[in-house]
């Protein structure tokens, strides 16, 4: 069977008037599939034996040892191109592995980075377009290969930590409590690792946001003059999810009638 598978004031002065000139917010791309596709095939410059001395039977271990490292939704090029080695000859089993495996990688990794390009904002993502443009017109698989293991985790970086810049620009400290406490604590060493930013994107602002739109609607019921129509929007509005309190404090409140 052929195998297949799966202290933020100081900071805030002193970065801000550069960070807010360019307006990306976070950037909205999906992480790229896992870099580590596969091993690469055994060469001259490896330990092991080269891929020209190499036996029938250690062929096809090698060429068994990258399909066991692919994912089936990623990896298209080379679980085809592998496959297609392992039924041909012990030459095409060699060529797979001498340049056939580098190529097919090249494919599939083109796809990955068009699926990245397709999901991004150019109006926020600026920094991940420039990279993928960058890449895309350079084209060689060493490049598409860099930009996928640490080119468009530097890039995404770049937009995510601009759009901290605006968020901080957006916010009021003295209602927005939770989100300046993750500000707060996201910047106080200073500039955040790549891996921070994504959390706080991904994680602790939604959530923050979340709990200050909560305090927001609860303030709004807390008014005992509010009409009846409006109260029992803000109800409606706080048993949902986070997406329906922001339309309800940014929308929803303004459009009652009654």
């Amino acid at each position: 069977m052929r195998p297949t598978r799966t202290a933020l004031a100081l900071t805030a002065a002193a970065l801000a008037p550069a960070l807010l000139l360019a307006t990306p917010a976070f950037a909205s791309s999906p992480a790229p599939r896992t870099a580590t596709v596969a091993a690469a095939p055994a060469t001259d410059d490896d330990s092991t034996t080269p891929v020209d001395e190499m036996s029938e039977d250690e062929l096809r271990a090698e060429i068994l040892r990258i399909l066991a490292g692919t994912n089936t939704d990623d990896d298209i090029g080379v679980i085809r191109e592998a496959n297609k080695a392992l039924d041909g000859t012990v030459e095409n089993m060699r060529a797979f592995l001498k340049s056939g495996y580098r190529l097919a990688r090249a494919e599939d990794d083109r796809v990955a980075i068009f699926r990245i390009l397709a999901a991004t904002d150019r109006q926020t993502d600026k920094a991940v377009v420039e990279a993928i443009n960058n890449v895309l017109n350079d084209g060689t698989p060493e490049a598409l290969r860099a930009f996928l293991e640490t080119g468009y985790r530097l890039a995404r970086a770049e937009d995510d930590f601009v759009a901290v810049f605006r968020i901080l620009a957006a916010t009021d400290r003295q209602t927005d409590k939770a989100v300046v406490e993750v500000l707060d604590k996201l910047l106080e060493n200073g500039r955040p690792t790549p891996e921070e930013l994504r959390t706080f994107h991904e994680i602790d602002y939604p959530r923050a946001r979340a709990e200050d739109d909560r305090v927001a609607i609860f303030r709004i019921l807390s008014d005992p003059n509010i009409s009846s129509a409006l109260r029992a929007a803000a109800v409606e509005a706080i048993r949902g999810t986070p997406e329906e309190m922001r339309y309800f404090l940014e929308h929803g409140q303004y459009e009652v009638t009654g």
